[in-house]
């Protein structure tokens, strides 16, 4: 036997060494091959100076006239000479030898640890073995030391649960700031106990039974193939649970959504179109009437694509954030330019998709200006922000936009301040054209 055992090892080592050589040679070959290509390089730009530095000595003892067009002949055929070497280095310098010696030191590596693994196993074999010969072997100790892991096991993770829980939870949770935000929170810590009691008690049967029911000397498994108490338990119970729970869903969003009429006309109105990567913000003017946009009328002065015949979009206002006045009802017309973004406010529990072609809305009410959310925070430059919430591309990480809330008497003072989108350069193209020639368009959203 040990000559067989002593065999095997023999013919491992053979294999290693073997496969070693086996990447090891075509690395040296490579190395000797760059080292002759950059010999025959090297050979052959001396030669070609040595020729024109030869041709440029006659040109000047001839003459000079003579002289002028050999250094410029010599120029030329320098710098092709010069090209044709560096394209010869270029071929030669494809892939370093490097990468040759790494991927046989990893090949090497992962053969010994293989190696490592086989030799432990044999020993533990061997040790086994032993114990057998000197009756000293107990066949369940293997399965009382693999449930005593699990049970560690459910303790480290019960640990890691309760940490998750109590540090970045506490770290990542921030309490909504607006009305229907609070609606949502509670959906959600209703959802998240409700799965937290069913992942622990999962667990904790999953991990302790192997310990309780482990094989032991003198025990015989139970035979239980059915039961038709359990199974109404284990499929019931779930199902009026998530039933539950889409249904509490559902409500709350219809709720969110579905703002009385009075309420939406009473509300501040604002435009967001997205368009990648950026966001446009319109606000109406004095007569609190957004006006029409037309995806036809866009032009460079124009890239809104705002419809002028219509005369509520003369005093719309544009911004460069989104300011709003703590405590007042907001509603957003959320549009696209292009293809499909999402309106994502995460402190406002907000998010609802930018179409192309059509118009969503979302209305809420803030309760908490900014300035007291950096109180809260205890951050001077913490911002509520809008984001993005689908890939829109290359640019999406940038496509953000500033909310800032504040108070009426504040908000009030800020619209005063900002530009309208009808700008003289506007009034001027819009006057150009002929107003009899223009046709009536199909809005691309009515607002």
């Amino acid at each position: 036997m040990k000559f067989k055992i002593n065999n095997r090892f023999r013919a491992v080592l053979g294999c290693l060494l073997a496969v070693g050589l086996l990447f090891s040679t075509p690395s040296f070959a490579f190395q000797q091959d760059s080292l002759a290509q950059d010999t025959a390089v090297s050979a052959t730009a001396d030669t070609v100076d040595e020729g024109e530095a030869d041709t440029a000595a006659t040109g000047v003892v001839a003459d000079t006239t003579a002289a002028d067009g050999e250094a410029a002949t010599a120029t030329t055929t320098t710098s092709s000479s010069s090209s044709s070497s560096s394209t010869v280095v270029d071929e030669g310098s494809q892939i370093d030898p490097q990468v040759y010696k790494n991927m046989t030191y990893y090949i090497l590596l992962f053969l010994i640890v293989c190696t490592v693994v086989a030799v432990v196993g044999k020993v533990l074999a061997i040790y086994e073995l032993t114990r057998k010969m000197n009756g000293k072997y107990n066949p369940f100790a293997n399965n009382t030391f693999q449930s005593v892991l699990l049970v560690i096991f459910l303790v480290a993770f019960l640990g890691f649960v309760y940490y998750g829980y109590a540090v970045w939870g506490d770290w990542a949770w921030r309490s909504a700031v607006t009305e229907h935000g609070e609606r949502i929170d509670t959906m959600f810590i209703i959802t998240t106990v409700i799965i937290t009691i069913v992942l622990v008690l999962v667990h904790i049967l999953l991990l302790t039974f192997p310990y309780i029911y482990r094989m032991r000397k003198g025990t015989k498994a139970y035979y239980y193939p059915h039961n038709d108490t359990i199974e109404k338990i284990w499929t019931i119970v779930p199902a009026v649970v998530l039933t539950v729970l889409v249904l509490f869903g559902f409500f709350t969003w219809r709720s969110i959504t579905n703002v009385p009429e009075d309420l939406q006309k009473s509300a501040i109105q604002v435009e967001v179109l997205g368009e990648q990567f950026q966001w446009q913000i319109r606000y109406p003017g004095a007569d609190g009437v957004i006006g029409k946009r037309n995806y036809k009328m866009t032009t460079p002065m124009n890239s809104y694509g705002i419809d002028f015949n219509d005369k509520h979009a003369w005093d719309d206002i544009q911004a460069s954030d989104i300011v709003i006045p703590v405590n007042k009802s907001v509603r957003f017309h959320i549009i696209s330019k292009d293809i499909i973004h999402s309106f994502y406010i995460p402190d406002f529990r907000v998010q609802i998709n930018a179409v192309p072609g059509m118009t969503n809305y979302f209305q809420f009410t803030p309760t908490m200006t900014t300035e007291d959310m950096r109180e809260k925070m205890n951050d001077p430059k913490y911002d509520f922000v809008m984001l993005c919430n689908k890939i829109c591309g290359s640019g999406h990480y940038n496509m953000q936009k500033k909310v800032v809330v504040v108070t009426e008497e504040e908000y009030k003072e800020w619209l005063s301040t900002q530009n309208k989108y009808f700008t003289e350069d506007l009034q001027k193209e819009f006057a150009a054209v002929d107003s009899g020639d223009s046709k009536e368009f199909t809005t691309a959203s009515l607002n």
